[in-house]
């Protein structure tokens, strides 16, 4: 995978003065939990390091002045636990600095955001070379979903996809140790290990009758970013990620396209778990004019919201009628960008499943004993104001695909978009908004 470099970023400007990494980028390498959206840096920010060493110029003990923290049971337990405290397995004491990280852990865990994380110095060190691209894994994406650890998709031709595992499955154990009330980057550290070791998941399957015990071996990965082929006249693009890179071989793809002799463009983004916001964007730009909105930043509050347009870099004029996206559970952030965006912009038909639903942005702040805090910023919008993270993106046309016909290499989705582009609009698949509202009745 190719580093991530903040010069690589630096085109896109942001009024708070940090860096953008991406809308959606995971740590793809790893097993991996999404770190994407983030801001690296903070001009505008105060740093632990900056405030007065006593806790007691932040908190008062017994206060009750509004926006100021009592502290009295923290510190009363805190004393509690230092007078009465016996470990049953080992006879040392608890360092001040461990019970200091657990507090503030607690504290950031009490936001109750799997994507907002205290990272100790040693998590901190290990994340900075996740994001390099300096270790080994099984090579696949996993999020949060309904405080489940939920695999957002396994990327082609690594341990994990050849092990079997498929987009949806949930983990229920890794190695044995239960992963009830475990956060992302518990779990991402576990499955994370050295190149030809073992780590064996016990995963939950929709329709499945049983766990299933799932052993993959760790591997270097080497994360592609885009394929193309022709079926027919129709051209397919595969786009897996959104890295650095991305922009260059979608422009390079699109031009392979109107080279060719297919009337149709197919671009598949099931699986792709997101990257580069910058991709998404200019990626956009190669499909809609120049000033069209490709996604909002939403910071809550009064505060105004950043929009990002398309700028000038047209290349190519397509409509629904032939030009389809297909997504799946797997497809997350600036894969749920790129296609709410240009499924709004009614140039696209969306085909396939309700994507994954990652549609926050993470700030990484260094902080001065070097650990970090990774913290929730703002949501993405697409450009008619829909949340991203509420529940996905809807397709236009929802069409299943099963475990399977996963296995059995029966692609209903791709059947789907090919008889779409060939006339056909009676697809016996209700739409998403169709099966909700018949669930509901």
């Amino acid at each position: 995978m190719t580093e991530l470099k903040q010069e690589e970023t630096s085109t896109i400007s942001n009024k708070r003065g940090n860096i953008l990494l991406g809308s959606g980028l995971a740590v793809t390498l790893s097993a991996a939990a999404f770190f994407s959206g983030m801001h690296i840096g903070s001009s505008a920010k105060v740093e632990a390091g900056d405030m007065p060493a006593s806790l007691f110029s932040v908190f008062q003990v017994g206060s009750d002045e509004v926006g100021v923290a009592d502290m009295t049971e923290f510190w009363q337990v805190w004393d509690l636990l230092d007078k009465k405290f016996v470990d049953a397995t080992t006879t040392e004491s608890f360092s001040t600095e461990a019970k200091v990280r657990g507090a503030i852990s607690g504290m950031v865990n009490s936001f109750d955001d799997p994507y907002t994380v205290y990272m100790p110095p040693e998590d901190a060190e290990q994340f900075a070379e996740t994001i390099s691209g300096n270790f080994s894994g099984v090579g696949m994406e996993v999020g949060m979903r309904d405080s489940l650890i939920t695999v957002i998709s396994p990327l082609p031709d690594t341990p994990a996809a050849k092990s079997g595992i498929l987009s949806g499955d949930v983990i229920v154990e890794i190695d044995g140790v239960s992963t009830k009330g475990m956060s992302i980057d518990e779990a991402v550290k576990l499955i994370r290990g050295e190149k030809g070791t073992e780590v064996v998941m016990q995963m939950y399957r929709k329709g499945a009758s049983e766990f299933l015990e799932i052993p993959v071996t760790r591997d270097t990965i080497s994360v592609p970013t885009i394929a193309t082929r022709t079926e027919g006249d129709v051209f397919i693009v595969q786009l897996y990620n959104f890295n650095a890179i991305s922009e260059m071989k979608m422009q390079e793809a699109l031009q392979d396209y109107i080279n060719s002799d297919a009337k149709s463009l197919v671009l598949d983004m099931r699986g792709n778990p997101g990257g580069f916001l910058q991709s998404a964007v200019a990626i956009a730009s190669y499909f809609l004019p120049t000033g069209k909105i490709v996604v909002r930043e939403s910071f809550g509050g009064d505060e105004e919201e950043q929009v990002y347009r398309t700028y000038g870099k047209k290349v190519v004029d397509v409509s629904p009628d032939n030009f389809v996206i297909l997504v799946n559970g797997g497809s997350a952030s600036a894969a749920e960008i790129l296609a709410g965006a240009l499924k709004e912009h009614e140039i696209a038909t969306v085909i396939g499943e309700q994507t994954f639903g990652k549609g926050s942005v993470q700030e990484l702040i260094p902080l001065k004993r070097k650990g970090s805090l990774k913290v929730t910023i703002a949501r993405w919008l697409t450009p008619d104001g829909v949340s991203i993270s509420d529940n996905g993106l809807a397709p236009n046309i929802n069409i299943p695909m099963s475990a399977e016909d996963f296995l059995a290499g029966n692609d209903t989705q791709y059947n789907a978009a090919v008889e779409w582009l060939d006339g056909k609009r009676d697809f016996a698949v209700a739409t998403l908004a169709e099966e909700l509202e018949n669930t509901a009745n």
